[in-house]
């Protein structure tokens, strides 16, 4: 489905949303593990499928890197994000105008998705360019693609993720035998789940089976699940998760904060919620329109640090009612906040443990994962030294 929007008259921006596997497979009935099979070939496939829908939605306008001489500022640039207050870094951005007014002449056309490797499969076939996404749908598109599909170039949000469970689960010893939900199969917090789920000695398979059945669903029908009584928990990032607290009575079992202590990134508690990736092939063809999106994503960075509380709800509320159709209540978008921090750190020493849980939940394999940053424009911009702790360009 798409919902045009025009948040940048003076860019002429375009914007489709595009729900993770709706374009590729119907929704699966909770508890059908056929469906989730079915995810993780499109996963590890390329998802021809959704991109192909994406594509179409924009047909007509030419491809961002057509024709152009490398380095030329690029005609257009197609960017994805989430409708998630994670994500508040590119809500911000498009919104206020922060990126378009970078880009210049570039045309900015954004596209709203429900989960990273949905947003993966259309960034890999060319019909977005850069997209916010979390970090594992990112290392597993390069690894599979052995380091040539896409660079991480920034962080956008650290935090704010946690397993919300029904009031009468109270520790992981109540989870044999229950029914979890993560957005997508491969996603960030579906390999957090299933990473923590074998920390308490939980076996889980891609297909649903295991000592706790995962059912990777659309957040919004995970909503709608838990509140029927047909789910019994889910991990999941804000507002998600402060949507289940506040409005269906869930409570937090086990908030991912907690699970990081510094050791890997210097920052406690802090770990990689959402990135800013590129298209290698788009970056290598236009580094300035590549700068000119940091530009923008740092000034919206800035914005959300330093805005005061109440501006800053209201500003990402409406930008969340263009992208995801609806706005939050006070208390969700307050709650979601509080346990977020915005950064354009990438956090990257953080990425070897990442892998690690993405190769143990089944959804991508061991691999280098040496290159995948590229931070250079990154630093260039901002003067400073962001690590890429010795994982690609800084």
């Amino acid at each position: 489905m798409t919902t045009p929007q025009d948040n940048s008259p003076q860019n002429q921006q375009a914007s489709t949303r595009i729900v993770a596997g709706q374009s590729s497979t119907p929704k699966r009935p909770l508890g059908l593990k056929i469906g989730v099979i079915a995810g993780l070939v499109a996963l590890v496939g390329g998802g021809v499928a959704v991109a192909s829908a994406v594509s179409a939605n924009n047909a007509g306008t030419s491809p961002a890197s057509a024709a152009a001489p490398a380095g030329n500022p690029a005609a257009e640039l197609k960017l994805g994000y989430f409708g998630n207050v994670t994500h508040a870094p590119a809500l911000v951005g498009v919104s206020q105008g922060y990126i378009a007014e970078e880009l210049g002449d570039t045309k900015l056309s954004t596209q709203v998705f429900n989960a990273g490797p949905a947003a993966i499969e259309a960034l890999n076939a060319g019909a977005i360019d850069a997209t916010y996404i979390g970090p594992n749908p990112a290392i597993n598109s390069f690894v599979k693609s052995a380091g040539e599909s896409v660079h991480i170039i920034a962080g956008a949000a650290a935090g704010g993720a946690q397993l919300v469970v029904k009031p009468e689960i109270t520790s992981a010893a109540d989870l044999k035998g229950k029914t979890l939900a993560s957005p997508q199969l491969g996603g960030t917090q579906d390999v957090a789940l299933r990473a923590w789920l074998s920390t308490q000695g939980y076996k889980t398979n891609v297909d649903g089976s295991g000592d706790v059945a995962i059912n990777p669903t659309e957040n919004a029908q995970t909503l709608k699940l838990f509140q029927d009584g047909k789910l019994d928990g889910a991990w999941l990032p804000e507002p998600w998760a402060s949507r289940l607290v506040l409005t269906a009575g869930a409570k937090v079992l086990v908030d991912e904060k907690d699970l990081w202590d510094g050791s890997l990134s210097g920052k406690a508690g802090e770990f990689p919620t959402t990135i800013l990736i590129v298209n290698q092939k788009f970056a290598a063809e236009h580094p300035d329109t590549i700068k000119a999106l940091l530009k923008g994503h740092v000034k919206s960075v800035e914005w959300l640090n330093g805005a005061a509380a109440g501006e800053k709800a209201t500003v990402i509320n409406a930008a969340l009612k263009e992208a995801a159709g609806a706005e939050l209540k006070a208390d969700v978008i307050e709650r979601s906040l509080k346990n977020i921090v915005f950064t354009v750190d990438p956090l990257a020493g953080t990425y070897p443990k990442l892998l690690k849980d993405g190769v143990e939940a089944g959804t991508t394999k061991q691999a280098d994962i040496n290159g995948i940053f590229d931070l250079a424009a990154l630093n260039e911009v901002t003067g400073d030294k962001t690590s890429a702790a010795g994982l690609g360009k800084e």
